[in-house]
């Protein structure tokens, strides 16, 4: 059974820094590109960054140089390293799985975990 699990979320102040976790199960992170996404109240969801397979990162203008995605293969497990936070960024994060057409595998959604930044 897949799951793709958040923690890590959480009230800070601005200029505070938090690491989201995704821990994956069911499937081989490694396969796939994973993303976090996140959702502020009355805004759509929106891209925050990306790693693919092979690792390569990519972001949103608005975290770039600030927040940092990476992946540890042994634990299965995506981070999102969230530095010098800002009341904007204040949102409900989701770790993504994207589809693999190569490998078969469907996108897929975790449940999210909240982060919110006070001034």
């Amino acid at each position: 059974q897949v799951q793709l699990v958040e923690s890590g979320g959480g009230l800070v102040q601005s200029g505070g820094s938090l690491r989201l976790s995704c821990a994956a199960s069911g499937f081989d992170s490694r396969l796939n590109a994973m993303a976090w996404y996140r959702q502020a109240p009355g805004k759509q969801r929106e891209l925050v960054a990306r790693i693919s397979s092979g690792s390569m990162t990519t972001y949103a203008d608005s975290v770039k140089g600030r927040f940092t995605i990476s992946r540890d293969n042994a634990k299965n497990t995506v981070y999102l390293q969230m530095n010098s936070l800002k009341p904007e960024d204040t949102a409900v994060y989701y770790c993504y799985r994207e589809r693999s057409s190569f490998y078969r595998t469907s996108d897929f959604w975790g449940q999210g975990t909240q982060v919110t930044v006070s001034s």
